[in-house]
C-alpha cells in the first residue's frame, strides 16, 4: 500500500492536485510510525470483527453512494434512504458494542445498563432479567432495566436528529426529559440497599452489529414498515397508524420509527408520526416490562414492571399537547 500510495502521490502532484498528495503522504507516514501498535491492535482483535468492519466499510462507502437516491414504486421506496438508514442505526449500535468491548471486565450494573441501552434496551432487558434471577440483587437490577430504557429515548433522539428535524423539533424535548427521569430514577434505585452486599460485574456480551445479515434483516423490515405505514394510513387512518405503532412495540421498534421518519410530512402528518412514535416506545416499555417480570425473580420483575409501566404511562403524556 506504501508503494501504490506513493506513485499515486507522483501522479497527483504531477496534475497540480496539491492537497490530496500532501495529505496521502502525511497519512502514509503516520501509519508507518504506528506500525507496530497498529500489529499489535490487530493482534487483540478477532479477524472476525475486522472482516465485519471491513464488509460494513464496502457497504457505506462503495454500496451506499451507488445506490439511486430516488423514489420508485406506489409505496415510495428510496433505495439511498434505505441504506442510509441501515447505516446509521448501525452505526449508533456499533459504537455502543466498541465502548462495551474496550470497556470489557470493567463497571458493574449501571454501566452495562447505559451502554447496552444504547446498543438495545430490548436485549439489555432479557439479559438482566435472566441474571436478576440468580442474583439477589432485585434494586440494582430494576434500576439498571429503567436505564437502559432511559438510554433507549436518547438513541431515538440521535436517529430524529439525523432523519427528520420536523420530527425532531416536536419529540426532542419530551424524550430528552424522559431519558433524563429514567436514567436519573434509575441510578437512584440501584443505590438502594439491596439484600446481598457482594458486588456484581458485567457479564453479558453483545454481538457484532455490523453483521450484514443483520442489516439485510433491518432494511427487509424497514422497508416492510414503510409499505404498512402506507397501507394503514390508506385504509385505516390515524387510528391504523397507532394501532400498528402500538404492536410494533412487541419486538424491536427501530424499524418502525425509522419507518415513521421517512413518512412523517408526506404519507402522514408530522403530528400523526410523532405521535405514532411515543406510542411505539411507550409499548416497547410495557412489553420489557413484561419481559422482566416473567425472567426474573419476583422482586426484581415486580419492580421492573411498575418502573417500566409508569414510564409508559410518562411516554404517552406529550399526546396531550400534540393534538389530534
Amino acid at each position: 500500500m506504501s508503494g501504490l500510495t506513493t506513485f499515486l502521490v507522483g501522479a497527483l502532484v504531477c496534475y497540480g492536485h496539491f492537497w490530496i498528495a500532501t495529505t496521502l503522504s502525511v497519512a502514509s507516514l503516520l501509519l508507518l510510525d504506528l506500525k507496530a501498535a497498529l500489529e499489535k491492535l490487530a493482534v487483540r482483535i478477532p479477524p472476525q470483527e475486522i472482516l465485519t468492519f471491513a464488509k460494513f466499510l464496502f457497504l457505506t462507502g462503495v454500496i451506499l453512494p451507488a445506490l439511486p437516491n430516488e423514489v420508485f414504486g406506489r409505496f415510495h421506496i428510496n433505495p439511498f434512504k434505505t441504506c442510509l438508514v441501515v447505516v446509521a442505526v448501525s452505526t449508533i449500535s456499533y459504537g455502543s458494542y466498541v465502548l462495551q468491548r474496550l470497556t470489557k471486565g470493567q463497571g458493574g450494573v449501571v454501566l452495562a445498563a447505559l451502554l447496552g441501552g444504547a446498543y438495545s434496551s430490548t436485549v439489555t432487558t432479557v439479559v438482566m432479567a435472566r441474571r436478576a434471577a440468580r442474583e439477589q440483587h432485585p434494586d440494582l437490577f430494576a434500576g439498571g432495566i429503567l436505564i437502559a430504557s432511559g438510554m433507549m429515548y436518547l438513541r431515538l433522539v440521535a436517529l430524529l436528529v439525523l432523519f427528520n428535524r420536523r420530527l425532531m423539533s416536536l419529540l426532542a424535548m419530551p424524550l430528552l426529559v424522559l431519558a433524563g427521569l429514567a436514567v436519573g430514577v434509575g441510578w437512584l434505585w440501584t443505590r438502594r440497599a439491596d439484600p446481598s452486599a457482594q458486588a456484581v460485574q458485567r457479564e453479558f456480551e453483545p454481538k457484532n452489529p455490523l453483521e450484514l445479515l443483520a442489516a439485510i434483516l433491518f432494511a427487509v423490515l424497514f422497508l416492510a414498515m414503510l409499505v404498512a405505514t402506507q397501507l394503514a394510513v390508506t385504509y385505516l387512518g390515524r387510528a391504523g397508524v397507532n394501532t400498528l405503532a402500538a404492536i410494533m412495540g412487541v419486538t424491536d421498534v427501530d424499524p418502525f420509527i425509522m419507518g415513521m421518519t421517512q413518512a412523517a410530512g408526506t404519507l402522514t402528518p408530522v403530528k400523526s408520526a410523532a405521535a405514532a412514535v411515543l406510542i411505539a416506545a411507550a409499548s416497547n416499555n410495557l412489553v420489557k416490562g413484561v419481559y422482566a417480570y416473567s425472567l426474573a425473580d419476583r422482586k426484581t420483575g415486580a419492580q421492573s414492571l411498575a418502573l417500566l409501566a409508569a414510564l409508559a404511562a410518562l411516554g404517552l403524556a406529550p399526546l396531550l399537547w400534540l393534538g389530534p
